[in-house]
């Protein structure tokens, strides 16, 4: 099989995601074109006239398949380059631009909505990597087109339910391999007396700080406010604990971060970005927890990347977390007071602390997950596609 895949905003998830495929099915024959993730509304708008006139001879190929992520302006490619029009489509949303929690300092532009209504439209297939993607997609779209003043069709959210699916974005086969750490490495790692880490490192026995994680981008829809309000929380009640703190950092973050490296100065045993795939997994594989305090989540594969590796979830009840695990690793956010879901979470820290649960996220691999994906490819390129 022939197959283009075009991702136009390529962020570290969607070139792990394509990469994937490209391993689980790499008897095909693949063209991948992509754009860096940067300059954000440039790029979701002109990258139709990028590819178009700097790659008009690749796109005219003959495929057997096109694969696009949502950011892709699909509609202004077809005009350019007409011949995709008639390849088998699917688009893959790894996100959606109507799922975002509303921030003072960003600017709301309904282009990158109206973009996504589009390019969607232009697909045979469509898949969400959760159900909460979609959900919020297709309500997004609804609302919007409400708010159109004239000349709008009908049926749209109807046609591109009717086209849309969930399949996840897989967790990479190796993230489930152990990661052998001595106890003397660990202890070293978190700060702890080896001695008594070592000793006291049983299930039934075990008496050292918890060793928490979180890992995420350090911007305000993953929630840092939550997290120092969970820290200080943690600290009343005299929880002893030791937090890695992972992520992107950039110029400008919020500045609970900074409150977070000041109070918590004994407490934070790694504060940043981890450049080592290497020492990440070691990390994931040596936390007893991770914690996610997100506003803005669409599947969480870090969450489950340190499932898979061993970690314990304390997530909020909201997003796609639902999805992932149980009502016994989500603790609860209804409440509009960060102190009282800080509170909520420390209840489940404590709580799974005293009583360890086991969770499998084995149904997240790509060993699991290929066939699926091969399903939905094989479905769409051996179907003879009715004229547009």
């Amino acid at each position: 099989m022939r197959v283009l895949l075009l991702s136009a905003y390529d962020a570290d998830s969607h070139r792990s995601w394509w990469k994937g495929l490209q391993s689980a099915f790499d008897q095909w024959d693949w063209t991948i074109l992509t754009l860096p993730a940067r300059y954000f509304s440039w790029r979701i708008r002109g990258n139709s006239l990028t590819w178009a006139f700097q790659e008009k001879a690749v796109l005219e190929q003959d495929y057997d398949l096109l694969i696009a992520t949502s950011m892709t302006d699909l509609s202004a490619l077809r005009g350019f380059v007409p011949s995709i029009a008639s390849i088998p489509t699917l688009v893959y949303f790894h996100e959606n631009q109507f799922g975002y929690p509303n921030s003072d300092s960003a600017k709301v532009s309904v282009e990158p909505q109206i973009l996504n209504i589009y390019t969607a439209l232009c697909a045979d297939r469509i898949l969400f990597n959760t159900a909460f993607n979609r959900d919020s997609f297709l309500q997004g779209v609804g609302q919007l087109l409400r708010r159109l003043p004239d000349q709008i069709p009908s049926g749209v959210v109807d046609q591109l339910k009717g086209r849309s699916s969930v399949l996840p974005v897989p967790i990479a086969d190796a993230c489930y391999s152990p990661v052998n750490v001595a106890a003397e490495d660990v202890a070293a790692m978190w700060q702890l007396d080896a001695i008594e880490y070592s000793a006291t490192n049983t299930p039934s026995n075990r008496q050292y700080p918890v060793k928490l994680l979180w890992a995420a981008r350090w911007e305000y829809d993953k929630g840092p406010e939550l997290l120092l309000k969970i820290l200080q929380q943690l600290s009343a009640r005299g929880i002893d604990f030791k937090l890695c703190l992972l992520g992107q950092k950039f110029r400008r973050s919020p500045e609970a971060f900074a409150h977070i490296e000041q109070q918590f100065a004994s407490q934070v045993v790694q504060f940043g970005y981890e450049a080592s795939p290497a020492r990440y997994r070691q990390w994931l594989s040596s936390a007893d927890m991770i914690v996610s305090t997100a506003l803005h989540e669409f599947q969480g594969l870090a969450v489950l990347e340190a499932m898979a590796a061993g970690c314990i979830p304390v997530l909020p009840d909201r997003l796609s977390y639902p999805e992932l695990v149980s009502s016994d690793f989500l603790f609860d956010v209804s409440s509009a007071n960060l102190a009282e879901q800080a509170s909520a979470a420390v209840d489940l820290i404590s709580a799974l602390q005293a009583q360890p649960k086991a969770i499998d996220v084995a149904d997240f691999s790509w060993s699991k997950l290929a066939p699926d994906y091969l399903k939905v490819f094989d479905s769409l390129a051996s179907t003879s596609l009715p004229s547009r």
